[in-house]
């Protein structure tokens, strides 16, 4: 272990130092300054995305926030850091279920439309509809036709959603196979998380390679000029909800001025 500088020891002296050396085990004293670190930097940038959000209430700003990626990315835990401080108000976090028997007559848009915000909102999508373009045909819940049209029609619809006012930001978490299978486990083992398993997520190691072939083709066709993608490497939840956040502030011209 390198030595630690006066002012990580300084760090480690204090009430989030101290938990953050006897909440892991083993003792690991450099991990425990990174995670002082990734507070602080946490807690900054926390602060300028209340500033977002007043901004946003002021000037009747719609923005919505989607995050993507595979089972077990870390969407839920960076979209809870970009939330937890927040103006609950004024956001909402939006993770569908799967489509009711009325939801399947109607065009495949429409439930997600009917989740976007009001004026002064920022709505956060645990998901999308992009689960068209991979979760779906990986996993047979829509025809080849449905998978096809999906493709043909979602750079207008995103398009059609810029042009009426609304900001887009588009966020995909990207993990290692071996990440994945590590994190299953995990939730397999902690009663606490055993909710989140799935028979999607239980399928997902196996159907590793074509989840693969569909990302990359959803890449291929809607990352574009007007509507990009930001891949966040997620192997390391901290640095990945970190990279998330400063992703959102710097797509968003908001009021760094603004007092709150």
């Amino acid at each position: 272990m390198k030595k630690l500088t006066s002012e990580e020891l300084k760090k480690l002296n204090t009430n989030k130092g101290l938990l953050a050396i006897v909440s892991k085990n083993p003792l690991n004293l450099e991990r425990a300054v990174r995670y002082v670190n990734y507070q602080q930097k946490l807690k900054n940038l926390q602060v300028e995305l209340i500033k977002l959000q007043t901004w946003a209430i002021e000037k009747n700003e719609r923005i919505i926030i989607l995050l993507e990626g595979r089972d077990a990315a870390g969407k839920g835990g960076a979209i809870r850091r970009m939330t937890e401080r927040i103006n609950p108000r004024h956001m909402r976090i939006v993770a569908l279920p799967k489509p009711t028997d009325d939801e399947r007559t109607q065009w495949y848009f429409q439930r997600y439309v009917a989740q976007f915000p009001k004026a002064g909102e920022i709505v956060f999508f645990d998901r999308s509809w992009y689960n068209r373009a991979v979760v779906e045909p990986v996993n047979g819940f829509c025809t080849s036709e449905e998978y096809q049209i999906f493709m043909n029609q979602v750079n207008d619809f995103e398009r059609m959603i810029l042009e009426s006012g609304i900001r887009l930001v588009k966020i995909y978490m990207s993990i290692s196979k071996k990440e994945q299978a590590k994190r299953f486990e995990d939730i397999a083992n902690n009663p606490l998380k055993q909710w989140k398993m799935t028979p999607v997520d239980e399928a997902a190691q196996e159907l590793w390679n074509d989840y693969t072939t569909y990302k990359k083709a959803m890449f291929s066709k809607t990352n574009t000029d007007i509507s990009p993608w930001k891949i966040i490497k997620a192997n390391r939840k901290t640095a990945a909800r970190i990279n998330a956040i400063n992703h959102v502030l710097k797509s968003i011209p908001y009021d760094k001025t603004i007092q709150i």
